[in-house]
């Protein structure tokens, strides 16, 4: 058996991810400065959310990128890589536009939790199934 690929596709979607959360943290830091809190919101609700936008994709981002890179790693197509990739990404951006839109329901919200749950359960599916794969010969 051939050595396991280099994780390119992951490391072009962890890649991504990292612009997101510098873009979503830098957020946070202008509406610090702005309302002068150092630490905590404040009491401002646009901090506030701007905080969960950042905690949100800090939290969902790493969960995935594993189960991207464990999937690339066990040789998963590359087109379902990308497509994982492109739809955590797209998922993660409408989330981050709906939450700093909206504290309730809104369409980012949803659709962004959809598509990320989506992809982690398509990608733990995958992993369990290349494990069953190796042991089951």
């Amino acid at each position: 058996m051939s050595p396991a690929p280099m994780p390119a596709i992951t490391a072009f979607y962890a890649g991504i991810t990292a612009l997101l959360l510098v873009v979503l943290g830098l957020r946070v830091s202008v509406w610090r400065r702005r309302s002068g809190v150092g630490i905590g919101d404040g009491g401002h609700r646009e901090l506030t959310r701007a905080i969960r936008v950042h905690a949100n994709l800090s939290e969902w981002a790493w969960p995935v990128l594993l189960l991207l890179l464990l999937a690339e790693l066990n040789r998963a197509p590359d087109l379902l890589l990308h497509v994982a990739g492109i739809a955590f990404v797209t998922g993660r951006v409408l989330h981050a536009v709906g939450l700093t839109s909206s504290a309730g329901v809104s369409f980012g919200r949803f659709t962004g939790i959809i598509l990320t749950w989506t992809i982690i359960l398509v990608l733990g599916a995958w992993d369990i199934w290349a494990f069953l794969r190796l042991v089951l010969r």
